[in-house]
């Protein structure tokens, strides 16, 4: 199985993939590696990435998940996936690749991005991200306003993990 934890940034997908990962022992590999050096530099300097920024980085993220299901290796996989057709160039296998939604308020997100000074996605780029975010309605969604070990047990309870 592949679980892709979806959401804007600041949503707690590497937090919520990083404990997913010691509690199961599965891989975790974080979307943000992925982004070239053009898309890292333009997200520093706030400028809201398009989709032809992020069709190089989709494919590079797609091709890790086919790489997994062909090892019958599992994962975690933390991948913004915030237009439906992003989700749809990923879902390669409906029976074993599935998304979880991180679903958080503006204000926050906003908070959390506010303090994670270290990370290379300005918190100017927060309003763009809802902006593009296409809220899914078929994947299974965690609020994250509870505490990321809360999160983490509702995605294993859920998943049978």
């Amino acid at each position: 199985m592949i679980l892709i934890l979806m959401g804007v940034s600041g949503s707690g997908k590497t937090t919520i993939g990083k404990l997913l990962a010691q509690e199961t022992g599965w891989p975790f590999y974080d979307g943000d590696h992925f982004h070239s050096p053009a898309n890292v530099e333009k997200m520093r300097a706030g400028i809201p990435l398009t989709d032809e920024d992020r069709e190089s980085w989709l494919a590079t993220v797609q091709n890790l998940i086919q790489e997994c299901l062909r090892a019958g290796q599992p994962a975690l996989i933390a991948c913004s996936a915030l237009k439906q057709k992003y989700r749809e160039y990923l879902q390669i296998d409906q029976a074993r690749v599935h998304f979880v939604f991180l679903r958080g308020s503006y204000d926050l997100i906003a908070a959390r991005l506010a303090n994670r000074p270290a990370h290379f996605f300005s918190p100017r780029l927060l309003s763009s991200q809802f902006e593009a975010l296409e809220a899914p309605s078929e994947v299974f969604t965690v609020d994250v306003s509870f505490s990321p070990q809360t999160v983490m047990q509702i995605i294993k309870q859920n998943f049978k993990l």
